[in-house]
């Protein structure tokens, strides 16, 4: 029987075999393999490149990050590969919206699009595409964790237990938490604008119909959508219920593979679609998407209209409440009298209390001095649904002060705390057991280190 041979494997354990490996272009080293996980290398640049990041994050290391970093970068690795070996993926809207969360994380942060062009020196698209993959593995790696944990649970009677034996000193504490109401307007974009976009997708639409270019080469190209724009705009397969509304009528009603749709407005802009293929109740198409460019002047008039809002409020003409409820555009709040939600991304459970670091920054800035009852002045924010830039007002509902836990007030965290640390204990076995199972191979000069998973080198009687 003929064997097969993993040459890429092979390749990469003779280059970590070597006591200083190195990749040369020219006279120049350009980067370094220090670790090999199955058939997947570490580089010294992945390394460096996550160490500068998490700098920048106000990440404080408890030990040397060069022992640190590339031991969390092969557990990601293991968890990617048995992904793929239970076929587990993420849908690029999920991904889209990652990155989305990421950009306004940077832009936010730094203080303006262009502060961050200049910080990493790359254009947002470079920044966006850098950031994709990032944002695909992190949501892959927490679905294949969900998957090892699904069946973890705890009962009363354990988090009862785990209190009463606390010292007095070890009990947690419960930072601040508040509820946070919001009524939302997004600026009125100028008619002029639309029609600019409008035009130029009617372009598109000609020059593919003329057989100029293709549908996938301009959305690579244009769509402001960079998820799918580098798939030539395809979003795969979606459910109606997985679309826009408005985008999904117009999807589902293609028959023709070679048509290019009218132009669709959601709440992400404006499309054309083309259709890709069709399963039963699922449809895959591609897209190009433009957003129209808000003014400034825009904004400054959507920010005098809610502090007119405000005015009326505090002259009781209407209540915050009925304010959100009729005049509010965030769908996500304006049906529960604007009160923010927050949604544990682990497990899917929805609150309306929020601790300030789970707020969008934004919003955070200006909640942190204001007292229960106090309604702010009008400012602008990002939306981290769509990255539109949007005007608000808020009211604080109410803040608990923080304070050490009290099985009565706070059992949902201490369960929380519980179900973490057995979850942690059932992945630190999977990880374990997946290290006896998978080649890894540590460049010596990176070996001196404590890991927190000890069985990545195998001693030698």
């Amino acid at each position: 029987m003929k064997k097969f041979v993993n040459y890429k494997l092979v390749i990469l354990f003779v280059l970590a075999s070597l006591t200083n490996v190195e990749m040369y272009s020219q006279d120049n080293v350009i980067d370094q393999v220090v670790w090999v996980v199955g058939d997947e290398a570490i580089l010294k640049s992945e390394v460096e490149e996550a160490r500068m990041n998490a700098l920048y994050e106000g990440r404080k290391f408890d030990g040397d990050p060069y022992c640190i970093i590339p031991e969390e970068i092969a557990v990601q690795k293991l968890y990617l590969h048995q992904a793929e070996l239970d076929s587990i993926t993420v849908p690029e809207s999920e991904i889209t919206q990652r990155v989305d969360y990421m950009m306004n994380q940077y832009t936010q942060a730094i203080g303006s699009k262009e502060k961050m062009e200049e910080y990493f020196n790359k254009t947002s698209m470079q920044i966006r595409e850098s950031l994709r993959d990032n944002a695909k593995d992190g949501l892959i790696v927490q679905k294949m964790q969900q998957k090892i944990i699904g069946d973890v649970k705890v009962t009363p009677s354990e988090v009862r237990r785990y209190f009463t034996n606390l010292s007095s000193d070890s009990i947690p504490y419960v930072p601040t938490k508040v509820e946070v109401q919001i009524l939302m307007l997004k600026p009125r974009i100028p008619l002029k604008e639309i029609e600019r976009v409008k035009a130029r997708l009617r372009e598109f639409t000609d020059r593919i119909n003329k057989g100029e270019t293709t549908f996938s080469t301009l959305a690579r190209l244009y769509s402001e959508d960079t998820g799918s724009a580098i798939k030539g705009g395809e979003i795969g397969f979606k459910g109606k219920g997985m679309l826009d509304p408005d985008y999904a009528n117009v999807a589902f009603s293609l028959q023709n593979t070679k048509q290019v749709s009218k132009i669709v407005e959601s709440e992400f802009g404006y499309h054309i679609i083309q259709l890709i293929e069709k399963r039963g109740d699922r449809v895959n198409t591609r897209h190009i998407l433009l957003r129209p460019q808000i003014p400034d002047s825009a904004l400054v008039n959507a920010r005098v209209r809610l502090d007119s809002i405000v005015k009326d409020i505090r002259d009781k003409k209407f209540t915050f409440d009925a304010a959100a409820s009729n005049l509010s555009q965030d769908k996500e709040t304006r049906n529960n009298n604007g009160l923010m939600v927050n949604i544990d991304e682990a497990t899917g459970a929805a609150t309306s209390k929020f601790e300030m670091q789970d707020l969008p920054q934004d919003v955070a800035k200006v909640v942190d001095n204001m007292k229960v009852g106090e309604m702010s002045k009008a400012f602008t924010m990002v939306n981290s649904k769509d990255g539109k830039e949007v005007c608000a007002v808020v009211m604080l509902k109410t803040r608990i002060p923080g304070h050490k836990a009290l099985i009565s007030e706070d059992y949902q965290k201490l369960k929380t705390i519980v179900l973490d640390k057995q979850r942690e204990v059932v992945l630190k076995k999977w990880i374990i057991n997946k290290q006896k199972h998978t080649f890894v191979r540590i460049n010596k000069d990176w070996q001196k280190c404590d890991f927190k998973y000890p069985g990545w080198i195998v001693k030698k009687d």
